[in-house]
């Protein structure tokens, strides 16, 4: 009989009130690849590569698309964080809507809060009119936070609010906003030894960790390259 090595990755779905709406439960066959099967993909939309490594990745993505839940893809640099996110988005049923991307690091961190956010005409300095933040540019689709590890403590929060209660405040504004927006965010730095080093919140981490994709280095993959 053929042994058969499961993981199993159970996450509690909080309202942010204290409750629960229930658990996402995400099972990965881990069972060492037939080296002799032949009909493995050599791609899944834009993202390319044969190896075992990929095909784990290719199955991840399908099943993980169709939950609606906060995705969190870790990976080095160069391995396909976006590219990821983009299948995630189009297995989603949110395909139709748009998917908004914000690189976290390429924002002055004084303009991210009203980047993200939005602001009111005249809350600050040079806001000569009222502006759409990208939270709201991705009502009803896919916001894609890349490199999330590098902002600040203050963003660290606002996001956490945000996550907890689907609700926010442009920058300015005293009445909350609501959106229905699936939050994917990605990563090239540990953010477990940042959460350890206190340099990350721990709710925020288990907030956009409900589920992890972990995408292979190049190294592990050489007969992709």
């Amino acid at each position: 009989h053929t042994q058969k090595v499961f993981s199993v990755c159970i996450s509690p779905l909080e309202d942010g009130r204290g409750g629960f709406h229930g658990v996402v439960i995400v099972i990965r066959d881990m069972t060492p690849q037939d080296k002799s099967h032949t009909d493995q993909r050599t791609s899944f939309h834009r993202m390319i590569g044969a190896s075992a490594a990929m095909q784990t990745v290719y199955t991840m993505i399908e099943n993980v698309g169709k939950v609606d839940s906060a995705v969190l893809i870790t990976g080095e640099s160069g391995t396909g964080k976006e590219l990821a996110t983009e299948a995630l988005h189009l297995e989603s049923h949110r395909k139709n809507r748009p998917l908004v991307k914000v690189d976290c690091t390429a924002i002055p961190e004084n303009l991210l809060e009203s980047e993200l956010f939005g602001h009111k005409k005249g809350s600050f300095t040079g806001a000569d009119q009222d502006r759409m933040g990208r939270i709201l540019q991705a009502d009803g689709g896919t916001l894609f936070l890349d490199e999330i590890g590098d902002i600040s403590s203050m963003m660290q929060l606002r996001l956490l609010r945000f996550l907890q209660e689907k609700t926010f405040y442009p920058v300015g504004r005293d009445t909350p906003i609501q959106v229905d927006v699936r939050v994917i965010a990605a990563t090239n730095v540990n953010l477990r030894e940042k959460v350890q080093q206190g340099k990350f919140r721990e709710d925020l981490y288990y907030r956009l960790r409900v589920i992890d994709i972990i995408l292979p280095s190049l190294r592990e993959r050489t007969g992709d390259v």
